[in-house]
């Protein structure tokens, strides 16, 4: 096989937002790249995938989901999206089943590599039955990656006495502090679950390698501890999200947007650079009314003007809002309230925009890279914690609202006014806030050196199709 041959790459993203945009965004690499790139996903994904597909030249091949008989789960939940509470577990658990079908499109096409989500640890094995390669996709950076895999080896949580006492992550540079409040919570009784998550850590181990949503000059230090200390081969090819250029495909990313994006930027283009605050706590996240109530406070203290994307569901009606809000607020051109989803990468990106409130997933935290702008830290669950320590200690361009624990750990106290106003008064306004913007800006001009022709996430996609083209060889 010589190297005129074009090399066929399957994706396979985990069934919920946050999961399949940085894949997408990851195929669309692939594919302005030369490869053949095809994805795979089911039914009631594949429009949500084609509009965030655009006009990138990639394939989408459906399989079917598994009936609700198999997974106890109601009619159409395809997506983390359409889940209630508890029901992401059994969520998981079904998606066991898709390994029949998944193997028999392998066997079909026999791509030279599946790029699968670390959720299904399975494919490894079903990959490997065809004798091909398989490489996980967190959609994470080096750091969060390199945080999780010494707390799992070295297991220091467990020698602390309580919820509230620091200790710090062993054979990991950079001093990290974290307490037991902070790390993933998971369901101990639930043994099944426990099992998914123990295969999906052990399926980085036994994969061809982990590529990172990430990029060298932002976090030296991990990418080379992930690789040299923990022995993980890894590529980083990020950030994907610069994959999506014009306008129109970053409006098109994701969901249909609850506003009308013309509007959106009509409103920014009338306020000053830096001037305007973005607030989003992603996909999944709901807040009670008392909370949802002191962000509104803490956002009109802030004198400054404001976009809030409030997730649907948070609260139907406003009732909530404080007395008088949206007439000192909205109607007076001072903010912006989107409910459900919006086109946060062409807001984030827009010259108005100067902070940005977010709960540290780590694709709103590269986004927030991206777009150079100072953050103030939220995070919620999974590995949230460690991304917001990422951004205010180790690059310096987040400030926390000083949350200690999970949502819905909180006991019901919600963090008040005054702190937000604060911490949104840090990152936009003084000698504190421009130091660190400018920080912020050179960041993202090195994301954007990254992805181009000669740059370290260029150069580390050619290495990765080295490695597979000796392969196949």
């Amino acid at each position: 096989m010589g190297h005129d041959r074009q090399l066929h790459v399957f994706f396979f993203p985990f069934f919920a937002n946050g999961h399949i945009i940085p894949t997408i965004e990851l195929a669309r690499v692939f594919a302005t790249r030369g490869l053949k790139t095809t994805v795979v996903t089911t039914p009631l994904n594949e429009p949500f995938i084609s509009r965030t597909v655009g006009k990138a030249n990639i394939t989408i091949k459906t399989i079917k989901f598994p009936s609700p008989e198999q997974t106890g789960l109601p009619e159409g939940c395809e997506n983390s999206d359409r889940l209630s509470g508890m029901q992401i577990i059994p969520f998981l658990k079904s998606t066991v089943l898709l390994r029949d079908p998944l193997e028999q499109l392998l066997q079909q096409e026999l791509p030279d590599l599946i790029i699968a989500d670390m959720f299904f640890p399975w494919a490894t094995d079903s990959a490997a039955k065809f004798g091909i390669p398989r490489i996980v996709f967190h959609g994470l950076g080096f750091f969060p990656l390199c945080v999780s895999a010494c707390v799992r080896k070295y297991k220091p949580q467990d020698k602390v006495s309580s919820y509230s006492e620091p200790f710090v992550v062993p054979n990991l540079p950079g001093e990290i502090m974290l307490t037991k409040m902070q790390l993933p919570q998971t369901p101990k009784h639930d043994l099944e679950f426990t099992k998914i998550l123990e295969e999906a850590n052990a399926s980085e181990l036994n994969s061809y390698g982990v590529i990172a949503n990430s990029f060298y000059e932002l976090e030296p230090v991990y990418a080379d501890h992930y690789r040299n200390e923990l022995g993980r081969k890894a590529w980083h090819l990020g950030p994907v999200c610069l994959s999506n250029r014009d306008n129109a495909e970053k409006v098109h990313r994701g969901n249909e947007a609850t506003i009308d994006e013309h509007e959106c930027l009509k409103w920014l283009d009338t306020k000053e650079p830096d001037s305007v605050v973005y607030v989003c706590f992603g996909s999944m996240t709901t807040f009670p009314d008392a909370q949802l109530k002191e962000i509104a406070l803490g956002l009109e203290a802030s004198g400054q003007p404001f976009i809030w994307v409030v997730k649907k569901g948070s609260s139907e009606n406003l009732e909530w809002l404080p007395e008088g809000f949206e007439e000192r607020t909205v109607d007076q051109g001072k903010g912006l309230i989107i409910r459900g989803w919006a086109p946060q990468v062409m807001i984030l990106d827009h010259i108005a925009v100067g902070g940005f409130v977010t709960h540290c997933g780590w694709n709103s935290a590269m986004e927030g890279v991206c777009a150079g702008l100072p953050m103030v830290t939220w995070p919620m669950y999974a590995e949230q914690f460690y991304n917001a320590k990422f951004l205010t200690d180790i690059v310096k361009i987040g400030v926390s609202v000083g949350v200690q624990t999970w949502i819905g750990l909180m006991g019901g106290k919600p963090v008040m006014k005054e702190v937000i106003e604060n911490a949104l008064k840090r990152i936009m306004v003084g000698d504190e806030a421009v130091e660190i913007r400018n920080r912020a800006k050179d960041i993202a001009k090195m994301a954007k050196r990254a992805v181009e022709e000669g740059g370290s996430s260029y150069s580390d996609f050619n290495s990765l199709i080295e490695d597979l083209r000796s392969r196949t060889l």
